[in-house]
């Protein structure tokens, strides 16, 4: 068989390509030297040809030199193979080469700079979208770190998880204190950083997980509703930490108060002030609040704690608790009081009555009846007091006639003083009437301290009512029991019966003389009771001893010795000397005692004796 004899083997024979794939050559390339590669006839598919017999192809071309610093070409895609006839014979030999062009720089192709390695292709924004920065920014604000997510930015996303984790690890559980200011304001200033620079990114990076940017921008806005919601939850949290803690508050006051009950509220005062203390700060600080909503059912349970003394009916010990009562409304309010501010009014004003009509007659009482008639003047516990008193009166007067009509008087003088105190003039009866009580007490009691031994109070309550009331009927008679009284607490003896009612006039003659540099009385009781008063004696002196004192006193020949001439009636008799200073020396009381027996006259000298005064000497 024939064979053809070796030929070329076509290097630049055209190949088939795929419709609209473009010639893997680069712009710059051309056969046979620079400039533009020449047009190309548009390529159509290739189709099976039909065998035929080969025959020898025309000689190409050499193929040009490549330009000096062109690149080779790096094909997108290697080209998709054709169909090429087959050759036959020994392979072509490919023709030698052009000359070196005398442009061609120095040095082999070899060793010039090797080509750079392409880089990946940048990836396709996409087509612009306005609210690509602002979705972005929009999901970053819900604190999620969503706007990241959507770029796919997974790194400063987990920095925002991180951050959202660590203001929440700040304010979780919530207190009364709530977030730290500092903390708030950091994670503020990080969430306004992250939308930004999710703004920033998003403007050339396309949106990842099949969203378009309305899309994702409306789905930013609603989950604005995860940080608002949490916002207000968060709120709400913590204005419960603050109701439990105000209700806990208010528990341990209404405490305080419970442990209060049974003690004087002297010694509560301080605990009871505490608490309410607590109560005003929940109405006045924290109105609305579920614990200043319990504090009325509280100040009910604590004015009846602190009155509880008048529960009890202990009405002076419920006095001082209900006047601080009354000083509520000063610091709470009359309108937060409500009923309460005049609550304790009518229990003081019963309080002040009961115990003033308690310690009426005592010394010092009655106080709280005058309280009573100035601070409730038209209440009915003040309408009591006047009935109230004339019945103490009464009652004491009926007393005068029983054991103990001293304590009667002095409790009459007690009421009278209230009486005197009281304002205006609705008790001016009563002074009246307390007066003239007072006076028949005063000599019942001093009889009574004269029948029961106690001669000096005797005389001297009978002494005063002599002197207070010498229009009285009694006067000369308490005169006189007043003298024996007198007499007997130094005479015991001259008490034991009360003296009649007789003063000298009738009887023996009785002459009292003083031999002494100061005045005497002389006071006497037996059967006639009365006094005498004898000036001083001029020129007269003291004696050295009662001795000499008898032998010489009042026998002193041309001396006028100051004297009294008394007619008593026989029977023993009490005497009491009782002399004032003289010649700059106090000078003692003396008693003695004398018989007088009708048929005799008698002659009493009284001298002084250094150191007191002489003997009764009467003589006859």
């Amino acid at each position: 068989m024939a064979t053809d004899g070796p030929r070329d083997e076509p290097r630049d024979e055209p190949q088939d390509r795929r419709p609209g794939e473009a010639q893997d050559r680069r712009p710059d390339e051309a056969e046979g030297g620079f400039g533009p590669p020449p047009a190309m006839p548009p390529v159509t598919p290739a189709t099976p040809a039909t065998p035929a017999t080969p025959t020898a192809p025309e000689p190409s071309a050499p193929p040009a030199a490549p330009h000096p610093y062109a690149q080779p070409a790096q094909p997108a895609t290697p080209p998709p193979p054709t169909y090429a006839p087959p050759t036959y014979g020994p392979p072509q030999q490919p023709p030698p080469a052009p000359p070196t062009s005398p442009a061609q720089p120095y040095g082999t192709p070899e060793l010039l700079e090797p080509p750079a390695t392409p880089r990946a292709p940048a990836p396709d924004p996409g087509p612009p979208e306005p609210l690509r920065p602002l979705a972005a920014a929009l999901l970053n604000l819900t604190g999620l770190g969503l706007g990241y997510v959507l770029i796919r930015a997974w790194i400063p996303a987990a920095l925002c998880w991180v951050a959202t984790a660590a203001l929440l690890l700040v304010a979780l559980p919530a207190d009364v204190d709530g977030v730290p200011g500092g903390a708030l304001l950091g994670y503020v200033v990080v969430l306004a950083l992250a939308a930004a620079d999710a703004a920033r990114r998003a403007r050339r990076t396309p949106i990842g997980w099949r969203l378009r940017a309305p899309l994702a921008a409306g789905l930013g806005i609603v989950l604005l509703a995860v940080p608002a919601s949490g916002a207000l939850a968060y709120d709400s949290a913590q204005d419960e930490a603050v109701e439990e803690m105000l209700l806990d508050r208010l528990d341990k006051a209404d405490r305080l108060v419970k442990a209060q009950e049974g003690r004087p509220f002297t010694a509560t005062e301080s605990e009871y002030r505490d608490a309410l203390g607590t109560y005003r700060d929940l109405v006045r600080d924290h109105a609305g609040s579920r614990a200043a909503d319990r504090v009325p059912d509280r100040l009910d349970t604590y004015y009846k704690s602190v009155a509880a003394p008048y529960a009890d009916r202990q009405y002076c010990e419920a006095i001082e608790p209900l006047k601080y009562l009354r000083t509520l409304p000063d610091s709470l309010g009359k309108d937060r009081l409500g009923r309460l501010a005049t609550w304790p009014d009518n229990r003081l004003a019963d309080s002040f009555y009961a115990c003033g009509m308690t310690s009426l007659g005592k010394t010092g009482g009655g106080s709280d009846l005058r309280e009573l008639m100035s601070t409730f003047p038209e209440s009915d516990a003040a309408a009591k007091v006047v009935p109230g008193i004339r019945a103490a009166i009464d009652e004491r007067a009926d007393e005068l006639t029983g054991p103990d009509p001293c304590s009667a008087t002095t409790e009459l003088r007690a009421i009278r003083t209230t009486a005197e105190t009281l304002p205006g003039e609705t008790a001016s009866s009563l002074r009246a009437k307390a007066a003239s009580t007072i006076r028949s007490g005063s000599y019942a009691c001093g009889v009574d301290d004269f029948k029961d031994g106690r001669y000096t109070e005797a005389a001297k309550t009978l002494s005063g009512y002599a002197d207070t009331y010498k229009d009285s009927g009694r006067a000369k008679r308490a005169r006189t029991i007043a003298i024996a009284a007198e007499v007997a607490a130094a005479r015991p003896q001259a008490g034991g019966k009360l003296p009649a009612q007789r003063g000298p006039g009738s009887g023996q003659e009785f002459v009292i003389k003083n031999d002494g540099p100061s005045a005497v009385e002389v006071l006497f009781t037996g059967p006639a009771t009365g006094s005498v008063k004898l000036g001083p004696c001029l020129g007269c002196t003291t004696y050295s001893s009662r001795t000499e004192g008898r032998a010489k006193a009042c026998k002193a020949s041309g001396r006028s010795y100051p004297q009294k001439t008394l007619r008593l009636p026989a029977g023993e008799y009490h005497f009491l000397y009782k002399r004032g200073t003289g010649a700059g020396n106090l000078v003692r009381d003396h008693s003695d005692g004398a018989k007088v027996q009708g048929g005799y006259r008698y002659t009493d000298c009284a001298y002084v004796v250094r150191g007191g005064f002489g003997d009764f000497s009467p003589r006859t």
